[in-house]
């Protein structure tokens, strides 16, 4: 935006915008289909002037028909502007009425339009016999085009201004031919500024208008700036016009009104034109046109004299605004800028100097002028060689951004490097710069500072580009002798530039456009390519050839070295025998390279001698070290380098400083083996101090005044200066607290600052000013030391925290200054609370310190509540239903100092585990202690029943905050069970598992406290029996501790001792306190025989095969009761009589359930006979057999006689279950058949085979009967787990489905992609969430990873937004795939190239109904180009994009590619290559897209934007200067998901669900895959179950009839 002009007219104000293009308000008279259109400029005799369009007229008009038009116009004008009427009215019946031209040629009776050109404008002048005017109102348009208006140079000084005048001049004259006079005047006074000169001139054509001079933006010279672009060296070729600018913008600089009057050689008359700041200011910023008044005169004679052939430019600026110019000074200045227009050797032929224009500044010509910069430079140049080289630049740039196609620009430059000598000990430089400041031309420069680099443009110095050393002419060479010389050698080297037009200058045309990638080279000529550099070509030439950096390198060095060694004329030898010093230390400091040195205490420089001992006054600013102050001192030493003869010995003066004792003073040490010299706290000076007159001898007298001043200036006190001389000083929060108290978070002063007082002065702060005579400048260093102490601690236990010394340095204007950094490196240090102490003193005055000291107290404002742990052992442990142990805690504030409470605070108490809330305490008593410094919270009773969700380890988290939630803080516990008291058993049908003499085989106590939580493992319980005991120890108490799950476990521990059907109980005891007790009966038996036993027989006949069996409750036989020695079951039975002659001692094995009694002898006498039989271990299994014993057979009733045939009645088997092998037995005394269940009469006559096959067909059923038992098990076991399994995996999907419900972004976006019924996408998503849960069923799945939408999340509305508007919904629904062939899987296509609606995915769709309709995008990862660099952990490694000056653009928030958020189940995903998503993908979609703040931040960026940018608020540019304008807001975007809250009460958040949800994701397809395994297994056990029960059945077909006959019953 343009400014308004400042009441110094240092800038110019133009209108916003351009109301016209021409001289007519007509603008479309140009326009394509157009007739043709005849302008002119009518110049009427009363001084006013009008513009006039005539479209496709007769080519001969009557006088008077044209005279009405341009009446008519003329009034028109008159009525539009509101203009008050002129002062003379034109008579425009006036016999003498005509038109003349431009060329005085008068029209007749008929205007004749073949003598004018179409579309061009042409001035006529009207003559009514009444004479004309002077000058004409509104002839000249200076609208300028307000894209120049962008161009106009921001400072601009008085003789940048006459030199953009002179500039036009010298373009205009430099046409002229060899025979015309080319003359440039200048006239200043101080009422009036004229240049004239002698160029082609201008007048009223179109073509050659005087209107383009004063017209921004229309200069005829701005075209030819391309001709300026190479040729030879000094490329005296003036075509400096660029900018169009220079002539209206300078004149109104100069002064407030100009007049510009030309003449070209084919005009007779002299056009002029007038400019008026004030009218111009009037007219801007407003829509009048910027109109000024002309008029048309004749020559004078001064104007015929000056310009012989009849064409010049005169340019006069009235009312100066400068006055009293040195026009001396002005005329070096000039003669420097213009030097080779002026005088030049290197255009003529011949060699000889020529003047190829004719400057004068106030009638004296400039060549005549012996001063000026450049003269005297030359002068003090050696008559050596010069080294020149020779630069070709070429770019290939973007010929426009329509047109896609490159052109190369190009630009020459040469480099005449120039040797100034150093004689007699004195550099010429310094020579040049004495001479300078004698004439009045002085720089503020010196030797180290002098300008080694001029540049000229076209010939033109620009005078601010005074540059220090180019990278080429810096030493490359770092250590021995001809690094030094050539150190010392190449300062005394001055480059001049001259370059051709390709270099672009500053718009004031001081200086090369700084960011301008050829001034870039330029200046970097020599050192490391710049990044600006890489598009251009660089090519060297010398001497005609083109040679490489390195080449030119070394070439430049030898010429050093001639030069060095042919024009340096240094300092020899002193006056008296130098001590010889050898590889001296501390070179450095010495100032010197050589490693031989020479040590005088005479030397004789300037006709006087310089001794060693004298008191010298060293000037302000005579070198390096002395630039604010006079520096007093005692010469010590003077130091010469190398040997005598040798070249380049460069001498040095050390002197001691006044302030310096003599024992701190250079010392020299004598050895017989090694001299050596230490500078100590001296001072090296070089030699040329003395030639330049600015180190001189002081008498005795003058030295004591020095002495006792300086005595005066003495530092005594230190002080630290106040917030306001600080900010006298400039120093922003400068102020240190003054042993005051302040809060946590005070902001430190960025800088404090120190001065020293002197014995003869105040302190500053007894002063209202800052005064220098109060404050010492000696340069002194002082130190400052922080300490800090914490609040909490002892005056002893003081750490240090920062120290520094620094040297004294000023402010406006005031020395001495100690200025101490502290908030820029300690931004943080107020905000620990406790005391701090700041020290200061000054290094080698010990008794000089001062202290300053600043409480800090904890800040007003809560930050959190912390523990105070007081050296107990983390984690906190707690007991439910007992008090809690007590919690103290401390309130600290925001910057963590511990802060007393303002009250006693209502506390919320929470328990919680992950998410899960176990508890909340409510009963608890609150302790607030008397420094309200501590809040202990005492009693507090935690009750919960959920802790068996915390087993084994019982970790937890105790949240404790207000009750408004604010400042919680957590503490890490164990959260115990209480004490036992209740006790559960399992199995609860324990009866069943009661067998006296045998184990209980499960058994297990759940031990719970009384909040029904399993009581904690390693608990110790005590178990008290009665009729049972413990197998491991004999007795009937026992000890056990509780296991990790709370539980204690005495499956196959507990034998019962009791027998059949007796109380048994079990006690457990705690604390010697009964917990539980139950008692128990054991399951009952009883002993019968198997078959009806005759109650009545015949004396002393037999019972024979009398079966017993033991029979539960439910009458089925008991099979575990058999004997078996072995492993130690005995199960015999004993039959007593006390009518039989039986023998105790005979006992019967019972084999699994049955015993048989082969025979019985019966009594010979007849009486009732009692058989009692017995289990020989449990005698409560008994029976009583009573037979009646008669003598004769008469008396047994025939049912009562027992049958000892086998016909199939003998005893039933009940249970096929339990069949077992038969086993013989011989006990000594019988023997007896068994054969488990097999019960049939065997007399000693019965066929052994039979029994043998009867064995053999029961062994066989009996393992049928095995293997069905067997399987069939097997087949329960996988039906159980099948069970467990399908109950787990509703518990997970359970969970899944309540975590998801959390994501509703996705279930949100998944329902808007799946409404677009016809896409892919939708088919895809709604694939993907049907089988999420199960594995994917179709095969093209398992290769497609998904839609782009949700592969990556972002975390904020607006990125989401920005990013999916880039995108385009195209690409946002685009579906990602492994590989080309998994894309190319996903559809098929039939013969005719249709796409075959029957292959997976439109197949799907179809049958989902939903059938895939258009296109739709597929992005294969393989085939993607990744990103190849460096991939981090922040993203892709990007370089940070830049402004030309070097910054990041404002508002730049970083590349779209590392801002996007890869989902947590694709973080890992990688190509076949090892690439990952962001690098593949999303590098593919956004490429290096820059995402900005707003609009105005991406402006600002787009000179560094090359791959497109989008901004938060809706900007979108695309690569190749495309921009996405409108509002479109996307349905389709990215998820976003927010940070986490730092809160204890929400401590998962979305990403930690996501997480979870793939973790049960994991688990839920694990699960399927173990039910799948367990359905097979269950499968395949079922079928082999079914073979062998088939096999199992049809063997009982088969043999069954048969043992039917034998007499076994099955």
């Amino acid at each position: 935006m343009n400014k308004r002009p400042s009441s110094e007219g240092k800038s110019f104000g133009w209108p916003c915008k351009r109301l016209f293009t021409d001289y007519v308000e007509n603008g479309d008279d140009d326009a394509p289909g157009v007739g043709k259109v005849y302008k002119f400029r009518v110049l009427l005799p009363n001084g006013t002037s009008l513009g006039l369009t005539i479209r496709d007229p007769e080519m001969d008009l009557d006088l008077e028909e044209f005279v009405h038009l341009v009446k008519a116009e003329y009034f028109k004008t008159i009525r539009e502007s509101g203009s008050p009427k002129p002062k003379r009215r034109v008579d425009w019946r006036s016999r003498n009425l005509c038109f003349v031209d431009a060329f005085d040629d008068v029209l007749g009776t008929r205007i004749s339009f073949r003598k004018f050109q179409p579309n061009k404008y042409h001035i006529l002048r009207l003559h009514d016999g009444s004479g004309e005017a002077e000058t004409y109102e509104n002839m000249w348009d200076l609208t300028p085009d307000t894209e120049m208006l962008r161009e106009l140079p921001h400072e601009y000084s008085f003789e940048t201004a006459l030199a953009d005048l002179i500039d036009n001049s010298l373009q205009a004259v430099w046409s002229n031919s060899v025979d015309e006079r080319r003359l440039i005047s200048v006239d200043l006074t101080d009422d009036r500024i004229l240049i004239f000169d002698t160029g082609p001139g201008m007048d009223g054509s179109e073509e050659n208008s005087i209107a383009k001079w004063g017209k921004i933006g229309a200069s005829l010279h701005r075209s030819s700036r391309g001709r300026g672009i190479g040729g030879k060296p000094p490329y005296l070729m003036p075509f400096f016009g660029m900018f169009g600018y220079g002539g209206p913008i300078a004149s109104m600089h100069l002064g407030r009104n100009a007049l510009v009057s030309s003449k070209t050689k084919e005009s007779k008359k002299v056009y002029s034109l007038r400019l008026e700041r004030d009218t111009l200011l009037s007219s801007s910023n407003s829509e009048k046109r910027w109109t000024t008044e002309g008029g048309i005169r004749q020559l004078t004679e001064d104007e015929i004299t000056r310009s012989p052939q009849g064409s010049f430019t005169k340019v006069e600026i009235f009312d100066p605004k400068r006055k009293g110019l040195d026009i001396a000074q002005l005329q070096c200045k000039l003669k420097d800028i213009y030097f080779p227009y002026i005088q030049c050797d290197e255009i003529s032929i011949t060699g000889r100097t020529t003047m190829p224009i004719e400057f004068q500044v106030n009638g004296v010509d400039l060549a005549e002028i012996q001063g000026g910069e450049v003269a005297i430079t030359n002068i003090h140049s050696c008559n050596g060689p010069e080294f020149v080289l020779q630069l070709h630049i070429i770019q290939s740039v973007m010929a426009s951004s329509s047109a896609r196609t490159r052109v190369s620009q190009e630009a020459n430059a040469r480099l005449k490097f120039v040797y100034f000598p150093i004689v007699e000990g004195k550099e010429n430089i310094d020579r040049i710069l004495e001479k300078l400041e004698t004439e009045g031309c002085g720089l503020s420069e010196r030797f180290e500072t002098f300008s080694r680099v001029s540049v000229r443009r076209l010939g033109r110095l620009l005078p601010d580009a005074r540059w220090k050393l180019l990278p080429f002419m810096e030493p490359k060479l770092k250590v021995g002798d001809k690094a030094r010389i050539l150190k010392q050698s190449l300062a005394r080297v001055k480059c001049f530039i001259e370059t051709d037009a390709g270099f672009n200058p500053t718009p004031s045309k001081t200086d090369l456009a700084q960011h301008h990638p050829y001034t870039t080279a330029l200046k970097n000529f020599g050192g490391m390519p710049l990044e600006i550099e890489q598009e251009i070509n660089l090519k060297i030439y010398k001497d005609g050839k083109q040679q490489t950096l390195l080449q030119v390198e070394k070439m430049y060095q030898e010429w050093i070295c001639q030069m060095h060694d042919r024009y340096d004329e240094e300092v020899e030898c002193g006056d008296d025998e130098p001590v010889l010093v050898v590889n001296p230390s501390n070179k450095k400091r010495l100032g010197i390279s050589s490693n031989i040195l020479r040590v005088h205490k005479v030397i004789r420089r300037k006709g006087a001698s310089w001794v060693s001992g004298q008191k010298l006054k060293i000037l302000k600013g005579a070198c390096a070290g002395c630039h604010k102050n006079n520096v007093y001192a005692t010469l010590e030493y003077i130091l010469i380098e190398g040997f005598q003869g040798d070249a380049g010995g460069e001498a040095r003066l050390i002197c001691r400083p006044l302030a310096v004792p003599i024992e701190n003073g250079c010392a020299l040490t004598l050895h017989d083996e090694h001299t050596s010299i230490d500078i100590r706290d001296s001072i090296s000076l070089p030699i040329s101090v003395i030639e330049s007159g600015k180190c001189l001898t002081m008498e005795a007298g003058e030295w004591e005044r020095v002495v006792e001043k300086n005595r005066q200036k003495l530092p005594y006190t230190i002080e630290i200066l106040s917030g306001k001389h600080c900010q006298e000083l400039g120093v922003a929060e400068g102020a240190l607290p003054n042993n005051s108290t302040v809060y946590a978070g005070h902001v430190p002063p960025k800088e404090i600052v120190a001065v020293v007082h002197s014995a003869s002065s105040s302190p500053a702060s007894s002063s209202k000013n800052l005064n220098q005579k109060c404050i010492v400048k000696e340069n002194l260093e002082m130190g400052m030391q922080i300490k800090f102490r914490d609040i909490f601690k002892s005056d002893q236990d003081f750490i240090d925290l920062y120290s520094v010394y620094v040297s004294p340095s000023s402010r406006k204007g005031l020395y001495g200054l100690y200025i101490f950094s502290v908030g820029c490196k300690f931004a943080h240090i107020f905000q620990k609370a406790g005391v701090y102490i700041f020290s200061f003193f000054l290094r080698g005055v010990n008794s000089m310190t001062c202290e300053r000291r600043v409480d800090v107290k904890a800040s007003s404002e809560v930050g959190r509540w912390g523990q105070i742990n007081d050296g107990e052992s983390l984690p906190y442990i707690t007991w439910v239903g007992m008090s809690s142990p007590p919690i103290s805690i401390a309130c600290y504030d925001m910057y963590n100092n511990r802060m007393p409470f303002a009250c006693v605070p209502k506390v919320v108490i929470k328990i919680i585990s992950g998410r899960m809330v176990l508890c909340k305490v409510h009963n608890m008593k609150l302790d607030l202690s008397p420094d309200r410094l501590t809040l202990t919270i005492k009693d507090a009773l935690v009750v919960s029943t959920q802790l068996d969700k915390i087993r084994p380890h019982y970790e937890a988290t105790l949240v404790i905050s207000q009750s408004d939630e604010l400042f919680p803080m957590s503490i890490p516990c164990e959260v115990l069970p209480g004490y036992l008291q209740s006790v559960t058993i399992q199995p609860k049908d324990l009866d069943k598992q009661l067998l006296p003499g045998q184990a209980i085989k499960e058994l297990i106590f759940e031990m719970f406290d009384p909040y029904g939580n399993h009581v904690e493992e390693g608990l110790q319980v005590q178990f008290n029996v009665d009729g049972l005991c413990f197998r491991d120890h004999a007795g009937s108490t026992s000890t056990h501790k509780v296991d990790e799950c709370g539980c204690i476990n005495l499956s196959g521990l507990l034998e019962v001792t009791e027998g059949y059907g007796k109380k048994v109980s079990i006690s457990v005891l705690f604390n010697e306190k009964i917990i539980f007790k139950k008692e128990f009966q054991t399951e009952k038996r009883v002993l019968k025989t198997a078959f009806m036993v005759p109650k009545c027989c015949i004396a002393g006949s037999v019972l024979e095969n009398i079966v017993f069996e033991i029979v539960n409750s439910e009458d089925e036989v008991d099979e575990t009761i058999h004997d078996e020695e072995s492993s130690g079951q005995s199960h015999t039975l004993i039959i007593k009589s006390g009518s039989l002659d039986a023998n105790d001692s005979a006992t019967y094995s019972f084999c699994y359930g049955r015993c048989l009694v082969r025979s019985i002898s019966l009594p010979q006498e007849e009486g009732m006979v009692n058989l009692i039989a017995s289990h020989s271990r449990y005698p409560e299994l008994h029976v009583t057999i009573k037979v009646h014993v008669v003598l004769e057979a008469s008396q047994v009733e025939p049912d009562n006689i027992q049958s000892l045939n086998l016909d199939g009645r003998g005893p039933p088997l009940h249970d096929l279950s339990v069949l077992k092998v038969p086993k013989l037995e011989q006990d000594g005394v019988h023997q007896q058949c068994s054969v488990g269940r097999l019960s049939f009469l065997c007399d000693s006559s019965t066929d052994k085979d039979v029994e043998n096959l009867v064995v053999s067909i029961l062994k066989d059923l009996k393992e049928l009967e095995m293997d069905v038992h067997k399987y069939g098990l097997e087949v329960g076991c996988h039906e159980e787990a099948l069970k467990m399994l399908n109950v787990k995996k509703v518990e997970v999907e359970e969970e899944v489905s309540r975590l998801q419900g959390s994501l509703t972004w996705r279930e949100s976006t998944m329902e808007l992609i799946e409404s677009k019924a016809d896409s892919a996408a939708a088919v895809i998503c709604r694939l993907f969430r049907e089988f999420h849960l199960q594995n994917r069923q179709h095969s093209f799945l398992k290769n497609v990873l998904g839609v782009v939408a949700f592969l990556g999340t972002v975390k904020s509305n607006e990125l989401s937004r920005i990013l999916a508007a880039y995108l385009g919904e195209d690409q946002m629904l685009a579906i990602v795939c492994n590989s080309y062939a998994a894309a190319d899987y996903l559809e098929k296509y039939e013969q005719d190239g249709n796409v075959d609606p029957a292959h997976d995915l439109y197949a799907i769709a179809t049958a989902l109904g939903r059938p895939v309709c258009g296109r739709y995008l597929v992005i294969c990862l393989e085939d993607t180009r990744p990103y190849t660099g460096e991939v981090g952990t922040q993203g892709l490694s990007l370089p940070l994009p830049t402004l030309p000056g070097g910054n990041t653009p404002p508002g730049f928030l970083g590349y779209a590619v590392n801002m996007i958020n890869l989902g947590f189940h694709h973080m890992y995903t990688r190509t076949e290559a090892g690439h990952g998503l962001r690098e593949t993908l999303f590098y593919c979609l956004f490429g290096e897209l820059q995402v900005y703040e707003t609009r105005e931040n991406m402006k600002i960026a787009r000179s560094c934007i090359k791959h497109g940018a989008v901004s938060l608020d809706g900007g979108i540019m695309r690569a190749n200067g495309v921009l996405a304008v409108g509002q479109w807001e996307p349905e389709i975007q990215f998820p976003v998901v927010n940070k986490p809250t730092s809160k204890l009460h929400r401590s998962l958040h979305a990403m930690d669900n996501l997480k979870e949800v793939e973790e049960k994701k994991l688990n839920l397809r694990q699960i399927f895959n173990e039910i799948e395994e367990e359905t097979k297994a269950h499968e395949k056990t079922l079928q082999k179950f079914e073979n062998i029960r088939d096999r199992y059945k049809e063997f009982l077909e088969e043999k069954g009839p048969l043992l039917l006959h034998l007499g076994v019953r099955i």
